[in-house]
């Protein structure tokens, strides 16, 4: 369920608008259609909307379908021009035996057709099972995943291969600063952790790493965010890490040092001495 309110959360968070303080205090207004077969989606709507609500400025209103089977229309549908008023819907049903290809063009589709963002979690990836299923159906084209299905939620292993390398060492000081918050490390292994460490470290299109790439030719932090014209999230996350860390008494050496070099004038190098010149100890210690 974590994932399912994280993968909400990332997706309304990228429709949030940034252009000035009049838009950020502007709610999204979402629309979950929710309900189905096979899943408690009466504690699902609860979880969903409270825990994106905790940290996205979203508006909700929600169609709740009770009904438990595949082949149940939610009432939502009964009225055209359901999805009027909203920026955005968030579509958790299970409806895979609703295969009326007129109703799922011309009423579920239609909106989204015309340009409304959608969201689609869980059940809703595989609904919609008309004609052509399981190769290609109108829902397929929408969501651009041919999903028949999923299995149980089972326990990811997670073996370091590479301790030495830039990622696994980053992991291991963020899980240490979760372990102490009460958290649990195994939540860093996803998107908004892990995800985001990957891109950072090897991906050019990562605003994080054109900043670490700019710093490491010389440039000023200042002379790096005129030039960039994007926000960089891990600059501010940098210097706030770097406080909880302290205040905690938690180990973060790579936080520590890149927070050096942005904010205290430290010379890239000078940090990535200062980091290799480490005595070797746990990553847990």
């Amino acid at each position: 369920m974590k994932s399912t309110v994280l993968t909400a959360f990332l997706a309304l968070s990228a429709l949030a608008p940034l252009t000035s303080a009049a838009q950020e205090d502007k709610p999204i207004k979402a629309l979950l259609v929710i309900g189905g077969c096979c899943h408690d989606y009466k504690t699902q709507q609860k979880i969903i909307t409270e825990g994106v609500s905790q940290r996205a400025n979203v508006e909700w209103t929600i169609a709740y379908d009770p009904d438990t089977g595949t082949s149940h229309k939610n009432p939502v549908y009964d009225n055209p021009d359901w999805a009027k008023g909203f920026d955005v819907v968030v579509h958790d049903e299970c409806s895979a035996g609703v295969v009326d290809v007129p109703f799922i063009e011309q009423r579920v589709l239609k909106p989204h057709k015309d340009g409304l963002p959608a969201v689609v979690l869980h059940c809703g990836e595989h609904c919609y099972r008309s004609e052509g299923f399981p190769k290609d159906t109108p829902w397929f084209q929408f969501t651009g995943v041919g999903s028949t299905g999923h299995g149980a939620q089972l326990p990811i292993a997670t073996t370091f291969v590479d301790k030495e390398h830039a990622i696994t060492r980053g992991l291991a000081e963020m899980g240490r600063l979760a372990d102490r918050k009460g958290g649990q490390p195994l939540t860093l292994a996803g998107l908004a952790g892990l995800g985001d460490l990957v891109l950072t470290c090897t991906g050019d299109l990562s605003r994080n790493r054109q900043v670490g790439m700019a710093l490491a030719r010389g440039e000023s932090t200042v002379e790096i965010l005129a030039n960039l014209g994007h926000v960089a999230e891990g600059v501010g996350t940098a210097r706030t890490a770097r406080a909880l860390a302290q205040r905690l008494g938690v180990d973060m050496p790579i936080t520590r040092e890149v927070a050096a070099v942005l904010f205290d004038g430290k010379p890239a190098g000078a940090a990535l001495t200062d980091l290799l010149a480490r005595d070797v100890r746990p990553e847990r210690a």
